[in-house]
């Protein structure tokens, strides 16, 4: 009997889609296993153009694909290579778009180098809290002699000089020749560290010393993770810089150098300019050169046509100024007369103006005046007394006419008790009172002896 699709039933479970399940087993795998080591063989390592690395790490039974990020690379201090059993510090996850299972990495070292590792990042920890990684001074550009410390041996020393033969051969290259593995390399790189120093007192000349060996693994660079030698760069007189291993292999030597090279090859690259872009700039500078020369002569050669147009000769140009100059000196009269001309004029007309102006006719004039105004105020003084006089006598007509005194002149007369009232009606006095009478010429006192 064939199969038969039975549709979805309303009763069904929500169906999930492909990327909510891997969203899912993402988080499941983040929240189970999380952060974890892991160790293993490295296949299939790889670097594209974006500056992760990704690869495989396998034992005997399986493989795990992981990736470690550009951010974290440049913490990795040894090479990764396939075949190298390393460890591997990360964060098991997965991969949503193609839902592959993944190991995130965060760190990675060889087997073995664990303790070693350890070690580094407590005396790392303990130098950076002293300030022995405080260095930042500038390097003489380029530098007069560059005291290399390093291997004869050793490929760093080849590629330096190579580098600094191709860029800049004038530099005075002193190889100072030194373990930079073992045992012994940390203090025999010590000593040569004090004797330059020492010796730089001595000498005038810009120096530079340059640290360097090539790549390794941690136990290989392991000398320049030494203590004193760190010390002993931070302390140094003369500028350091560092360039030990790979560009991925950072040491404590980097830390206290004055500036770190990620390669022996940088490091060279770093302290001597170009010669050949140098001489490239200074033929371009000459090209410059020449041509702003070429414009400024061209520049003067038109200048010079003109001043030899403007130039004449010394006896035209007296002839001109000599003829001018009588022209001037003609003017000059000329002006001079005129000028004198006006003063003469002037002069004759404040004479005349001074003569009318003459200061004892102008007295007599103001005597005159004065006189004049003399004899008006005593006219107007006569009139104001006859006026006053007239005025005050109709006031006193005025007077004498409403005056009591007048009316006592035709017999009448003013009685007043003893206390001044005036008496007017018979009937106001009391007998044997005494009374005051008033005439024209005098006061009578009299005593009341009835009322008729």
């Amino acid at each position: 009997m064939p199969a038969v699709n039975t549709p979805v039933s309303p009763a069904t479970p929500d169906v999930l889609s492909v990327s909510d399940v891997n969203r899912r087993a993402r988080e499941q795998l983040e929240l189970s296993i999380g952060q974890v080591w892991v160790e293993g063989e490295l296949s299939g390592v790889s670097r594209p153009a974006s500056g992760h690395v990704y690869f495989t790490l396998k034992d005997e039974f399986a493989q795990l694909r992981c990736a470690l990020f550009r951010s974290q690379v440049r913490f990795v201090a040894a090479p990764m290579r396939d075949g190298d059993r390393v460890k591997v510090r990360g964060k098991v996850s997965l991969y949503e778009p193609r839902g592959d299972y993944q190991l995130l990495a965060e760190a990675v070292q060889a087997s073995g180098e664990g303790e070693l590792w350890a070690a580094y990042e407590r005396l790392k920890t303990q130098l950076s809290n002293e300030g022995v990684f405080a260095n930042n001074r500038p390097l003489a550009y380029p530098p007069r002699r560059l005291l290399v410390l390093t291997s004869t041996s050793g490929a760093a020393v080849r590629d330096v000089l190579a580098v600094l033969k191709l860029r800049w051969p004038l530099v005075d290259v002193s190889l100072i020749p030194v373990p930079v593995q073992g045992k012994a390399a940390a203090p025999a790189m010590i000593a040569a560290l004090a004797l330059l120093n020492r010796q730089s007192a001595l000498t005038p000349e810009r120096d530079v010393i340059l640290v360097t060996r090539g790549g390794g693994s941690l136990e290989d660079l392991w000398a320049f993770n030494d203590e004193h030698l760190t010390r002993a760069i931070f302390h140094s007189r003369l500028p350091v810089m560092s360039a030990v291993g790979h560009e991925v292999d950072v040491t404590l030597a980097d830390f206290a150098a004055d500036r770190r090279a990620p390669t022996p090859s940088a490091a060279a690259e770093q302290l001597t300019p170009d010669r050949l872009t140098l001489a490239s700039q200074l033929k371009a500078t000459g090209r410059q050169l020449v041509s702003s020369q070429r414009r400024r002569l061209h520049t003067e050669a038109q200048r010079l046509d003109h001043l030899r147009a403007r130039l004449r000769h010394p006896g035209a140009v007296l002839d001109q100024q000599g003829h001018q100059l009588a022209q001037l000196k003609s003017r000059l009269v000329r002006a001079m007369d005129s000028h004198l001309t006006r003063q003469q004029q002037q002069h004759r007309l404040l004479t005349q103006r001074l003569d009318r102006r003459s200061p004892e006719q102008y007295l007599t004039e103001a005597k005159q005046g004065l006189d004049e105004r003399y004899r008006r105020l005593q006219a107007g003084i006569r009139r104001e007394q006859a006026a006053h006089r007239q005025h005050l006598a109709a006031v006193v007509r005025e007077l004498q006419a409403v005056s009591p005194l007048a009316v006592l002149g035709r017999g009448y007369a003013i009685v007043q008790d003893s206390s001044g009232q005036v008496i007017r009606q018979a009937q106001d006095t009391q007998p044997e009172q005494l009374l005051s009478v008033r005439l024209v010429d005098g006061k009578l006192r009299v005593r009341v002896e009835g009322r008729g």
